[in-house]
């Protein structure tokens, strides 16, 4: 037998460990713990190795033909590019020889073919890298979506982290599709069919999405107690206990999953803003659609809500009262909690408790739309319930209102950039009145209900004994207590002697301005306020217009008592005027008129020469009154023609009868002094019982109106009136006016410049003689008249 062969000892068969790299180490001490495994596994392992680098070799393989056809393809790509190159070469080298008109064109068309073919290729390369990222991030969304969620053991609360960071990398990726959306619809239009593609398959993604991300938040919602049960045995004693907010009692794991949960939604209605954004829709909305995540807290509560309005239909107070007092319960819970959770959902200018006041304030508006509304409405269009509702409408509206304030105060609590009247121009958002912007039909019928009301309550003022009654004892104080131009700063009803019954008119007028200012968007604003007040000051203007030509001016025993009875809506005219200016100034109205102007909403292109909201009323108004001060002057100077006339056509042989020796003792004629007496008396009337504004404009016009007729009847005739009797009769006139101005010669131009003729020596009546004939009107004015003609200072002349 040939002896058997000891095996050698494996430290001589195996190789050295400090030769092996550091990759052979680690595959040997991650296979064999000991010598015993080297024996048992080895040739497993060989096995595997070897299977390995079959399948490295092959894989190498496979690599090198792909790059032997990557490297043909270059090479003829480069072939074919090179032979390009060499083309446009020898087309270059062939336009040297042609003429130079021919080169040019030829040379423009070959550039211009070439720039169009790059832009081409470009337009395609950058379509092309569109479409796959697109078709990328679409798919990664419809895996998010689509893709069944496999069971995941654990507890509720992560099982719904796991769906929220799949759903949250859902609404990443469609955010990131949206960008690029955006972008190729403001640069590439023409890739229309694209965009509506893409559209198509995220919004089916969406559509299984949204409800999905919502179901989960109502049911986390649900499963903290929300929303809580309301103390409503207590309401209705107006004893309410303050309700607790399970927002404030969750755990930390809770609060981190409703935060999730919350940052979802937010996602979700950002996503959907910019598709709008893109897509130009809702460019017209005037407020806010509010948080998504807020309205998901009200819909609950409004739930439990509703039960409690339906039993207070007939008691809208009860409704009011407790919408605020949860909406007050829950803000500041809602507002410590969400706040700092929409910050981190970086959503720009949006406060957490004006979004909660503002989801209140639309669940309650929407109740109204639906449930009390459309029930008005149809018992108005019935003629015998008209005034029941009526008396409902005016009991709602009137809580609506102070409801709106109420919010807006609360809202503005804590803000310190408010203003004046800035409670009347708040949101449409925060505002239950917003429910007659949205219903233009019911604006309209509010306004013909408020307007009938304003009627009926202002024959009800009208028919009062003491409406057209000026309080004349604080009057006749008042004219002993003025001095001055002290006088003419009026701003009262007193001031202005107008009538008790202007106060009527004015507060009548400014709460249908009042009730169009709490609408919270201006153009309804507008149409309410010009349906309702401005056709009410019409009204207004006709009931004065009716009131003075009750005047009489034609009984000259009751003259008197007719001046008094017409200084009634000549004041009250006069102090509406005022106070129309006084509001039109007002910031609201001033925006109201601006906007009006912009838009000219049924009013004419004229309304906005006049500069203020209520300048057509206004003009009207003056007009008014100028015609009506008018007619008194006229009435005026009739009575004076009537009682002086034939005096003043007397020849100067009848008035020299009457003369006495010396002009010292010359009295005024007997029909000019009855003339002058009778215009003081009546002056003196008008003082007392017109406003100091007209009464001015009243006796200057006046004199104006005299001045002329004086100087008239001085050169008409046949002869000229006797030099001393005039000036007895003119400075007589003079006279009258003297208690009202310093220098009333001033308001007489041209029977002051009579006088200075009357006045002049004989040599200066030469001097103007020769003058005039010399140069005519030209010299007039050096011997001081401006006033009369030179025909009638010939006239003049000639006579003297």
């Amino acid at each position: 037998m040939v002896p058997m062969e000891h095996p050698l000892p494996l430290s001589l068969v195996l190789p050295n460990p400090a030769d092996l790299a550091g990759l052979a180490l680690d595959l040997l001490d991650g296979n064999f713990e000991d010598l015993q495994d080297l024996v048992l596994r080895a040739s497993s392992l060989m096995s595997n190795l070897n299977h390995d680098c079959s399948n490295l070799n092959d894989r190498l393989l496979h690599l090198r033909m792909d790059l032997t056809k990557h490297a043909v393809s270059w090479i003829s790509t480069s072939l074919s590019a090179k032979s390009s190159l060499e083309e446009l070469r020898l087309n270059l080298d062939s336009l040297h020889s042609l003429s130079t008109d021919s080169l040019g064109k030829q040379m423009n068309w070959e550039l211009q073919q070439l720039v169009e073919e790059l832009c081409g290729i470009q337009n395609r390369r950058k379509y092309f890298l569109t479409v796959l990222k697109l078709e990328s991030l679409v798919g990664d969304v419809e895996d998010s979506v689509f893709h069944p969620i496999s069971n995941h053991k654990g507890s509720t609360l992560q099982d719904l982290a796991f769906k929220q960071k799949r759903f949250n990398h859902a609404i990443k990726t469609m955010n990131e599709i949206e960008e690029i959306l955006g972008d190729v619809t403001r640069h590439h239009s023409q890739w229309r069919r694209l965009v509506d593609s893409v559209d198509s398959r995220v919004d089916k993604s969406l559509s299984v999405l949204r409800p999905q991300v919502i179901a989960d938040h109502r049911a986390f919602l649900s499963s903290l107690g929300w929303p809580p049960k309301l103390a409503t045995s207590k309401v209705e004693h107006g004893e309410v206990a303050r309700i607790s907010n399970p927002l404030l009692l969750m755990q930390a794991d809770q609060k981190e999953a409703y935060s999730q949960s919350f940052l979802l939604l937010c996602g979700l209605q950002r996503h959907n803003t910019q598709k709008e954004k893109r897509k130009k829709l809702n460019l017209h909305k005037e407020f806010s659609v509010g948080l998504w995540a807020t309205d998901e807290l009200v819909k609950p509560v409004a739930s439990r809500l509703e039960y409690h309005f339906m039993k207070w239909a007939e008691q809208p107070e009860f409704i009011f009262e407790l919408v605020y007092k949860v909406t007050r319960d829950f803000a500041d819970g809602v507002d410590d909690f969400l706040q700092p959770l929409i910050d981190r959902a970086m959503l720009a200018s949006c406060s957490a408790k004006e979004t909660w006041v503002s989801a209140m304030v639309q669940m309650l508006s929407g109740f109204l739309e639906k449930k009390v509304f459309p029930g008005l409405i149809d018992m108005f269009k019935e003629k015998h319930m008209k005034s029941e509702v009526i008396s409902s409408w005016f009991h709602l509206v009137d809580h609506m209102i102070t409801f709106d304030k109420r919010m807006q105060s609360f809202v503005n609590s804590d803000t310190y950039l408010s203003y004046e009247g800035s409670s009347m121009a708040f949101s449409q958002g925060i505002s239950v009145m917003g429910l007659f912007c949205k219903k233009p039909e019911w604006l309209k019928t509010w306004g013909k209900i408020e307007l009938k009301d304003a009627y009926r309550k202002l024959k009800e003022d009208i028919k009062n004994e003491k409406a057209w009654v000026v309080d004349s004892e604080r009057t006749r104080l008042g004219n002993e207590s003025n001095s001055g131009s002290a006088k003419y700063v009026l701003s009262t009803r007193e001031d202005y002697k107008a009538p008790f019954v202007t106060d009527s008119f004015l507060s009548r007028t400014w709460t249908l301005i009042d009730c169009g200012l709490s609408l919270p968007t201006i153009l309804p604003r507008i149409q309410f306020v010009r349906a309702t007040a401005t056709k009410f000051l019409w009204y207004i203007f006709k009931v004065l217009l009716l009131e003075f030509k009750k005047t009489d001016f034609s009984h000259s025993s009751l003259f008197e008592d007719t001046l008094i009875q017409a200084c009634g809506p000549v004041n009250a005219a006069r102090y509406l005027e005022s106070k129309l200016r006084e509001w039109s100034d007002d910031l609201v109205l001033v925006e109201m008129w601006a906007a009006e102007t912009s838009v000219k909403i049924d009013r004419k292109p004229e309304v906005s020469c006049q500069g203020c909201f209520f300048g057509e009323e206004l003009k009207s108004l003056v007009e008014l009154e100028t015609n009506w001060l008018m007619e008194i002057i006229t009435v005026f100077l009739h009575q004076f023609d009537n009682l002086c006339s034939d005096h003043f056509h007397k020849n100067a042989d009848s008035w020299e009868e009457n003369v006495i020796t010396g002009s010292s003792n010359l009295t005024a004629s007997q029909g000019v002094a009855e003339a002058l007496d009778s215009l003081r008396r009546h002056l003196c009337v008008l003082q007392i019982n017109m406003n100091p504004k007209d009464f001015l404009d009243l006796w200057r016009n006046l004199a104006e109106g005299l001045d002329h007729y004086v100087s008239c009847k001085f050169f008409s005739g046949k002869t000229v009136l006797l030099r001393n009797r005039f000036e007895v009769d003119a400075e007589a006139l003079l006279t009258v006016l003297r208690p009202y101005c310093v220098r009333p010669g001033a308001f007489f131009p041209r029977v002051s410049e009579i006088l200075r003729l009357l006045r002049m020596h004989e040599e200066e009546k030469a001097r103007l003689r020769g003058a005039l004939s010399r140069n005519g009107n030209s010299c007039l004015s050096v011997f001081g008249i401006s006033n009369l003609s030179a025909q009638l200072v010939e006239q003049f002349c000639k006579c003297y």
